[in-house]
């Protein structure tokens, strides 16, 4: 199996209303998140790309567009935008468009990651 990934960057905030008042992620914050997705196949393409890096540009248009400096509880309509639903959010969007998509990892922090890999 072959497979590479792709890593993005963007800045947005988030509120986890759901949480006790006293935790942290309750307040309203902000993260520079970072998307990591990843895209597998058995086979390569005419040339030798599990798929050309530069045809993932759409999902960096719509990070741009619609995630990076918005608020997430706006943008997905609901207070419980965690970095799990995010990497599911952004493998839907990349698996629709992309049929080698494997699995997509959401960073908040430098040391700690969520993944989503069905």
């Amino acid at each position: 199996m072959y497979r590479i990934t792709k890593e993005f960057h963007f800045s947005a905030s988030h509120q986890l209303c759901h949480l006790p008042d006293d935790h942290p992620c309750a307040r309203l914050h902000g993260h520079n998140y970072i998307v990591e997705v990843e895209l597998a196949s058995a086979e390569l393409d005419a040339n030798g790309f599990v798929r050309d890096y530069r045809a993932l540009k759409p999902l960096k248009t719509w990070i741009d567009d619609a995630l990076d400096h918005r608020h997430l509880n706006e943008v997905f309509g609901h207070d419980m935008v965690t970095s799990e639903r995010l990497a599911k959010e952004v493998y839907d969007f990349c698996k629709a468009r992309w049929p080698e998509t494997s699995a997509v990892r959401v960073s908040e922090t430098p040391k700690t990651w969520a993944e989503y890999r069905p």
